[in-house]
This record gives structure tokens, sequence and C-alpha cells, in this order.
């Protein structure tokens, strides 16, 4: 069926940590790709389902650089299929010895309308793919070409990215705090919640900074909290 378009509208307006805590409570605790942040923390909230790549260590005589010379390899495929609004995630071991993309290669997915892209390596021109217009997360930049530790195997699988398990249309959060992978069949209802609970944080947040005490609010135990807290959405619209 897919990612629904209200869906993504709505988890656009939410946090990877009320995601966090939305997985939590139905006993999801490893959701969260590790150790991968934003180029540039100031794009917005990065969604899209999830399409996937895998490398593995790379054997020396099956990774010469001339395999790019190939259109079906498998790197250069998944730019070129990746589907607009799509998000691309590569599992690339954890490791960021070696890039598992340039500058080029992010652009020409940003050209296609792909809505970001993600890595548990590291990618090599990181100054300029900070400066586009599609979001990107990785570990660390790192200027060697992949084909020096990565072979690119398989395409649209299920992966490890960053200790997170993500399967092709999962759907894909990413903002400053890192990336969120929320299972296909638990979006829409994920999304609500998140929705649902950003008001309310937002409403506490509002208390917070006009002095009131966290005590029988946050969580709120207080049944006058309740109270104020259906004003303040009657108030605001929320």
């Amino acid at each position: 069926m897919g990612l629904k378009a209200e869906t993504r509208d709505r988890l656009k307006t939410v946090s990877t940590a009320t995601l966090a805590t939305a997985l939590y409570k139905r006993g999801l605790r490893s959701q969260f790709i590790q150790d991968v942040k934003p180029l540039n923390p100031a794009l917005p909230v990065m969604v899209g389902e999830a399409f996937t790549l895998r490398y593995m260590p790379a054997r020396e005589d099956l990774n010469p650089i001339t395999v790019f010379q190939n259109p079906e390899h498998p790197q250069r495929k998944a730019v070129e299929i990746c589907p607009a609004g799509a998000v691309l995630v590569m599992d690339s071991r954890k490791d960021a010895r070696a890039a598992s993309a340039g500058s080029i290669l992010i652009s020409r997915l940003m050209m296609r309308g792909v809505a970001g892209v993600v890595t548990d390596g590291g990618f090599r021109d990181a100054a300029e793919i900070a400066r586009l217009a599609i979001p990107a997360f990785h570990s660390r930049p790192s200027a060697p070409t992949n084909l020096t530790l990565h072979q690119a195997i398989d395409i649209n699988v299920p992966i490890g990215c960053g200790d997170a398990p993500v399967f092709p249309g999962d759907v894909v959060v990413g903002d400053g705090d890192g990336v969120m992978v929320i299972p296909a069949g638990i979006a829409d209802e994920i999304a609500d919640e998140a929705v649902e609970m950003t008001a309310f944080e937002d409403f506490v947040t509002e208390q917070v900074l006009a002095g009131r005490s966290i005590r029988g609010l946050y969580p709120a135990t207080d049944p006058q909290t309740k109270v104020d807290f259906e004003a303040w959405r009657k108030q605001t619209g929320r």
C-alpha cells in the first residue's frame, strides 16, 4: 500500500525522540540508527520509505575501480532506481574508513527527488553534501573511495544500519538527533500517536518555561494537568 501522504505529513511534524518513545511502548527498542548524524541539521525532517543498499567486505580481485564502468554496478544502479520520495539506506558495516558515496551521487539522488540518504559509514565531499537540499546522515567524513573496503552487493534487501533492522518499505524519519526506522505496518498508528504526544509536549514546554514544576505535569499524574491541556488545545487549535 505504501506510505500515505497524510502519514508522511504527520511524521514531518514530530521528532525522532517522540517516535522512539512511541516505538518503545510497543516493545521496539532497536529502531534508532546508532552513530549517524545529519550533515545539515537545519534541513526539514526527512521522511520516506526505505530503499536499501548492502555492502560487504571488498575482495580485491572483484572490486577494482573499473567496476564502476558497469551500469549494473549495485551502487550506481541503486542511485538510478531509488524511487522519488524514498530514503536510500546503506549498510556500510558501521565502517567509515571508506566512503559510502560522494557529492555527485548524492546530487543525483537529490535531482531525482529522493527524500534523503543514510549510511552507517561515511561520505566523501561532506562539505559539499552539507550544502545540498537533501537530508544526508552519516558517521563522519571519509575521503577514500568505498571500493577500498566495501563491495556493493545487494539492492533493496533487509539490512542492518547502525544496529537497526531496516526492511525495504519501512518508514525512515531523520532529524537533528538522528534517524528512526518505523516498521511499515505500524507507521500510520505511530504517526497519529506521535502527533498527539507532540501536542502534549509542546503544552508541557510552555508550562515549564512559565515556571511550572514538572511534578504532576510530566507525566500528567495531576488531574488538573489534563484539564489545563484540554483548555490549551482549544485555545491553540491543537
